[in-house]
């Protein structure tokens, strides 16, 4: 499948990409298009190679750190996705994919640098443009989309950093997936990730970690909602002890996962 880029930029022809990108930003058709239930289904799957599910997302400083057992899940969980997560990562995919939707590639690359700025540690920030660059090439790849490609050119040409955040807006908007859907998506991914993590840190089990994912559904739907009403200067995240579980796991001599 192949798209001309001069359409994205242009005027959108009825059923051209540019027409599936605006219908993405506006939501028309949200939960109606098959094909973009797939392609989110495909994103989101731990089999797909962008380096996601390789993170704890601060979990495993807080587990060396002893600050953490199995009934605290939940609650750092809870915290992440609506102090952490959901204002930051979850508004820059927000705004991301608008922004690309109407061929705004300098307003994706703002808000790619404004999200990279808002994160303090070193590790969380090669974590997030690590996978946000390797999901830009993979999904050039197998999407075969001119936006996708020309923001993974603007990446590697170092005019602008990449981030995973960002990178899934810019996928998810030229896959014509709506906005609210790509960031519950993600937000969901998030989640899982986190389950997964804590799976492998032996903090639960196969089946609390499903109600863990369950448990965490409405803090999802909440901070979907709360992300795709933000503003650029609203973005950015104010949970202190995460970003000093990630200072330490930095440090520590040995790691499981890359954050």
């Amino acid at each position: 499948m192949r798209h001309d880029a001069a359409g994205l930029l242009g005027d959108p022809a009825p059923g051209t990409a540019s027409a599936s990108c605006a219908d993405a930003a506006d939501g028309a058709g949200e939960g109606s298009d098959l094909g973009s239930l797939l392609i989110a289904l495909q994103l989101t799957d731990s089999a797909f190679p962008s380096g996601f599910y390789t993170l704890s997302h601060s979990l495993e400083g807080f587990a060396q750190a002893g600050a953490v057992d199995a009934d605290g899940l939940p609650l750092l969980l809870g915290d992440l996705l609506l102090h952490g997560v959901g204002p930051a990562d979850a508004t820059a995919l927000a705004l991301a994919h608008r922004a690309a939707a109407a061929g705004d590639v300098d307003g994706a690359a703002a808000v790619d640098t404004h999200l990279f700025a808002t994160k303090l540690g070193q590790e969380m920030r090669q974590a997030s443009t690590r996978t946000g660059r390797q999901l830009l090439d993979l999904a050039a790849e197998v999407f075969d989309h001119p936006l996708i490609r020309a923001y993974l050119a603007r990446v590697r040409r170092q005019e602008a950093p990449g981030t995973q955040a960002v990178a899934a807006g810019i996928v998810y908007a030229a896959t014509g997936v709506p906005v609210r859907q790509a960031v519950a998506c993600d937000l969901f991914a998030f989640c899982a990730s986190f389950a997964g993590a804590a799976l492998r840190l032996r903090l639960t089990d196969h089946r609390r970690a499903q109600t863990l994912l369950r448990g965490a559904a409405p803090l999802v739907e909440r901070a979907v909602e709360e992300a795709v009403r933000r503003e650029l200067p609203d973005m950015g995240a104010t949970v202190f002890a995460s970003d000093v579980m990630s200072g330490r796991h930095e440090r520590a001599e040995a790691r499981l996962f890359a954050s």
